[in-house]
């Protein structure tokens, strides 16, 4: 009897091993789909987007890296990533007009066509001047000084320089020219802040604007443009990246990343308390949308200025995901700061409101804030108390500032754009030698 008692153990046992297991999985699954969601969409918008074919270069180093596998598929314009080809899996799907979106091809259209590059870039073809001492600089921020190791930690990619207008210093690493687009993460929240300035110019737009969403029949209809710009808006948010939190959740699990962003509970009174938050952003990007007759991006920056590379990526609904997915080549991010530098005047035509840029990057006073130099989009040097946060740098400097060390710093004093692309994953919290290099040409 014993005898016949363990194969119905065994099983017993078996079941339970298999039921542990599965829910395991389905536990862990969001933090996998993360790290599956991230791979599909790097690999899809290096081969799509910027042409490269080296996407585990651009994959931060983590526990999955070794587990991970990642299919292209050329003629699908698709890429799809999952745990040893089994679990967890996750695709990004590309398309001309909005890059590469995780879950597959936007279901909804972005409104009209994409404009061509009407307007006249200085950069594009224009020649860089030679200068012996911005070469030294921009040397150091390369890392030539340092170790192998070292220099591949800092991990730069691309610097450009430009002072009164012109490209007077520039540098690629091996790979990379000037017509590789890069991505500016979170350096894309600076360029939202120039589209509401369009908006607002035009009239279709009004900073205070609130009762945003129509199912905010709460105290959430208290939030205004101007507070999604400057994150105080006061939704609940969680930026780190991390199991189950709402950034994660929103680039990798949602299809409607704004709806699911407006889904989320005040946890402060609007307009009281700063906390950084790439939902503020990609929900005020739906908003501008809504109220936009055509392209976003393409029609009210891109083709103005002449960016020919700029691609602005779109969630499953076709909302731009302003908070995180513009690509541009490093002389077009130059373009983007030299805008910013010339208060919104461009080739003649003034394409932002007087003064938008000075009140852009002054840092709003709020009851509480989690966030030093945080302005509305920009990254102010002068904090709101009137201390600098980098006291190397000039007052009146002002950044973009992106996700693996992403940089665009303008010094209006100093008629200077300085823009430094890289990957740096390893640098987090660190300075990625660019405030040193701004601070020597600031002199």
């Amino acid at each position: 009897m014993r005898r016949r008692r363990w194969p119905r153990v065994l099983a017993v046992v078996l079941v339970l091993v298999v039921v542990a297991a599965v829910g395991a999985y389905w536990y862990a699954r969001p933090l996998l789909r993360t790290g599956t969601g991230y791979a599909a969409h790097n690999a899809c918008a290096l081969e799509f987007v910027a042409g490269r074919q080296a996407p585990e270069t651009d994959l931060p180093p983590n526990p999955l890296v070794p587990y991970l596998s990642t299919s292209v598929d050329g003629g699908a314009k698709r890429a799809s990533t999952s745990i040893k080809g089994l679990l967890a899996g996750q695709e990004a799907a590309w398309a001309p007009e909005t890059g590469c979106t995780v879950g597959g091809a936007p279901e909804v259209a972005t409104p009209g066509p994409a404009p061509a590059a009407a307007g006249s870039n200085p950069f594009a073809e224009a020649s860089s001047t030679e200068d012996p001492e911005v070469a030294r600089l921009i040397a150091t921020a390369f890392g030539d000084e340092l170790g192998d190791v070292e220099r591949e930690r800092l991990g730069t990619r691309a610097v450009v320089v430009v002072r009164d207008g012109a490209i007077v210093g520039e540098r690629y690493a091996d790979g990379f020219t000037q017509d590789t687009p890069q991505l500016g993460w979170s350096m894309t929240k600076s360029v939202t802040n120039l589209l509401t300035g369009r908006l607002v110019l035009d009239g279709t737009v009004k900073l205070n604007d609130d009762h945003l969403r129509p199912e905010w029949t709460d105290d959430r209809a208290k939030i205004t443009v101007d507070q999604l710009l400057r994150m105080t808006g006061g939704l609940a948010w969680d930026e780190t990246y991390d199991l189950g939190t709402p950034i994660t959740q929103m680039l990798y699990g949602e299809r409607d990343m704004a709806g699911f962003v407006a889904s989320q509970e005040l946890a402060h009174a609007p307009g009281t308390h700063q906390q950084y938050s790439s939902g503020s952003t990609t929900l005020l990007c739906s908003v501008l949308g809504a109220k936009a007759t055509s392209r976003l991006a393409a029609a009210q920056v891109f083709a103005p200025l002449g960016l020919s590379s700029a691609v602005l990526e779109t969630d499953g609904v076709g909302t731009p995901v302003c908070s995180s997915y513009l690509w541009a080549t490093p002389r077009d991010w130059a373009a983007l700061g030299q805008l910013a530098l010339q208060d919104g005047v461009w080739d003649g035509q003034r394409l932002l409101p007087e003064g938008w840029m000075a009140a852009s990057t002054r840092v709003t006073p709020v009851a509480t804030t989690e966030e030093k130099g945080y302005a509305a989009g920009w990254w102010s040097n002068t904090d709101a108390d009137g201390s600098l946060v980098e006291p190397t740098l000039t007052p009146d400097t002002y950044s973009m500032q992106g996700h693996d060390g992403q940089r665009v710093y303008v010094v209006p004093s100093k008629k200077l754009v300085v823009v430094r692309l890289g990957f740096s994953p390893e640098m987090s919290g660190e300075d990625p030698a660019v405030a040193p290099l701004v601070a020597a040409l600031s002199r």
